[in-house]
């Protein structure tokens, strides 16, 4: 019923919460990624800006949410919840978001609405249910129940909180509650936007400047001078200034494998995990557009992507190749390799919260096993006295320095260098690696360790 709802076009699921809701649907039913089916929706509708912008705060904080979201409804459902129509269920969620979250959304029109579009979609004694269960969580909204605490604090922790219960275990093993508590609380916050100044067409002053004549509000970044930090989130990619490549949009972490990597004008750089480009073309402005950057990926729909931000950009030094990593070789060498392995993601559950709902511990066992091999891989191919930069975008353990202490117990002609002179020692760890925590350093949680060949 519901798939041949969907197919029949925009008529059923209109507006923002009908978008919500069909987008909702897909991520619980495909592997697609949220991010992905936002941008196909926003980009394929006739939603006006501030519409746009509710759609978006309404599908991330669902997904956010989720876990408290499907607590409650859970308690308040009659029969499974988990086996509810997908339509009812999305309906159900995307209204009990607005109840909860937006103070803009008068409760009576959240529930109005949801019980429309079910009505709509699923016939009389949906909307009826749906309505029945809403007004029964207003009236009761100051007296829903969370496990206690006391008798299951990871049990509480994850409904609370909304994080998947193997997820909060292993951190409560790792961190103890306090710790974990405070990182809960940051992967929830709602996402900050940061930019990287493109000095091969600006430079920070200019770039200051033509934020401030449009007054767009913006703080320094807080740890490399190449990053501005905005004060909101806003549709800055819209602005003409991103498309002559003044600046790109990342977060600030993924500046600190390209500091670590220390690639100099002239230089021979390998980058071995490429797309979509943005470290790519940090590297570029480090090098100054100069020598050679090769970028690999094994997709070229990819590929693609990376070339048509690089152009934006107005880089002009790197060579792209179609390639599994695995397969590619190379006579010379290089004098620097990046290896931004492909990873869980889980430092980066504040701008991709479905990335918590769509990993178990498997997935974390399966990957370590390929970023193991890229990066000996990317030893092969770095020159003697060259450096290695290996990174991720997750904080745990088995993909970051447990990997990279394992390769060096294997490969004695390499060693770990400790390089505080280029990076704030603010987010270096004991171990001498970069190592970013949401809640501690206020960026995404990531990883990198600088390695060197000796011989």
């Amino acid at each position: 019923m519901e798939e041949t709802n969907e197919s029949t076009g925009l008529n059923l699921y209109q507006g923002v919460r009908g978008f919500a809701v069909k987008i909702l649907n897909r991520v619980d039913r495909t592997d697609a990624y949220l991010d992905k089916l936002l941008e196909i929706e926003i980009k394929n509708s006739n939603l006006a800006g501030a519409d746009k912008a509710l759609l978006f705060e309404i599908v991330h904080g669902v997904t956010r949410w989720e876990g408290r979201i499907d607590w409650i409804l859970t308690g308040f459902y009659k029969g499974q919840f988990s086996k509810a129509i997908p339509n009812v269920k999305n309906a159900l969620r995307v209204a009990l978001y607005q109840i909860l979250f937006l103070d803009k959304v008068p409760d009576y029109a959240a529930v109005n609405e949801a019980v429309e579009f079910v009505k709509k979609l699923q016939g009389q004694a949906a909307a009826d249910l749906t309505n029945a269960i809403l007004r029964n969580i207003i009236r009761n909204k100051e007296s829903i129940r969370y496990p206690n605490p006391d008798e299951d604090i990871n049990a509480y922790l994850s409904a609370y909180y909304s994080h998947p219960s193997w997820l909060v275990k292993r951190w409560l093993n790792r961190f103890g509650r306090e710790e974990v508590e405070k990182l809960l609380v940051a992967n929830n916050n709602k996402p900050s936007l940061s930019i990287r100044v493109n000095n091969l067409v600006t430079n920070s002053a200019e770039m200051k400047s033509l934020l401030n004549s449009v007054d767009l509000k913006f703080t320094e970044g807080k740890y490399l001078k190449e990053f501005i930090r905005m004060n909101s989130l806003t549709n800055i990619t819209d602005w003409e200034y991103f498309a002559k490549g003044y600046f790109s949009v990342q977060d600030e972490s993924t500046g600190f494998p390209i500091k670590l990597l220390n690639a100099e004008p002239g230089m021979r750089v390998l980058d071995l995990c490429a797309a979509p480009g943005g470290k790519t073309g940090f590297i570029a402005d480090e090098m100054k557009n100069t020598g050679e950057i090769v970028a690999l990926d094994k997709f070229e729909s990819r590929l693609k992507i990376l070339e048509k931000n690089l152009a934006r950009l107005k880089v002009t030094n790197v060579i792209t190749k179609a390639i599994d990593a695995s397969d590619y070789e190379d006579e010379t060498g290089f004098d620097r390799v990046l290896i931004d392995a492909p990873c869980s993601g889980l430092g980066t559950l504040t701008k991709k919260p479905d990335l918590k709902w769509k990993r178990d511990l498997g997935d974390i066992r399966k990957i370590v096993n390929i970023q193991y091999e890229l990066l000996k891989k990317g030893a092969s191919l770095v020159k003697e006295k060259g450096y290695v930069v290996y990174s991720t975008c997750t904080i745990e353990p088995e993909e970051n320095y447990e990997l990279i202490k394992k390769f060096l117990a294997e490969n004695l002609n390499f060693s770990l260098v400790k390089d505080i002179s280029i990076i704030p020692k603010s987010v270096i760890d004991e171990n001498g690696c970069v190592a970013t925590l949401p809640h501690v350093h206020g960026v995404d949680g990531a990883f990198a360790a600088k390695l060197i060949r000796n011989n």
